[in-house]
């Protein structure tokens, strides 16, 4: 028998309770078709610095360099949190042997492109989540896509061959 290959995947799309509003956002295309195929490492990155369920909502601000992760009532700065907790997760993610990773899209933690960033400019200015951007560092070859995008079957069968191409690579 096979090991399953092994992709990440932001928790709250595998129906974890882990999001902002104490909600989850399930993603059937992910559990159920992707699960035929792969073994999923489930991350919130949130939950995994220390914030509770449920939490104040947070947005990244500032320099598209630097953004920084704020919440949105309070005010309070959450970015060294959060990036403290990527530099750790990162370590730790290194030993699972992951072939992929699916993060949830607009997410100031695990969106992979179009999140957000607020500033002092009139005009939309779009940038990559905290853990997402780490992760695409850490891992520069590993396939990586956002859930929404993986409901086109065209997108989906090529993340797969991906995943199973990056498996097969000799040194990952």
């Amino acid at each position: 028998m096979t090991t399953p290959i092994k992709i990440g995947v932001s928790a709250c799309l595998l129906g974890k309770y882990v999001r902002y509003d104490g909600g989850h956002k399930h993603d059937r295309c992910i559990s159920d078709t992707l699960g035929m195929y792969f073994s999923f490492v489930p991350v919130c990155p949130e939950v995994g610095c220390g914030l509770p369920i449920p939490r104040e909502a947070m947005r990244l601000e500032g320099d598209h360099l630097a953004p920084r992760l704020m919440t949105c009532q309070t005010r309070l700065d959450r970015t060294e949190q959060m990036l403290g907790y990527c530099v750790a997760k990162i370590r730790e993610l290194k030993n699972e042997d992951m072939c992929g990773f699916i993060f949830k899209e607009r997410s100031p933690s695990c969106g992979l492109v179009g999140v957000p960033l607020y500033g002092d400019t009139a005009s939309e200015i779009f940038t990559v989540g905290l853990f997402a951007h780490e992760v695409a560092r850490c891992f520069p070859l590993m396939p990586l896509e956002e859930a929404e995008r993986l409901n086109n079957p065209d997108i989906r069968e090529n993340f797969i061959e991906k995943v199973l191409s990056y498996h097969r690579l000799p040194c990952r």
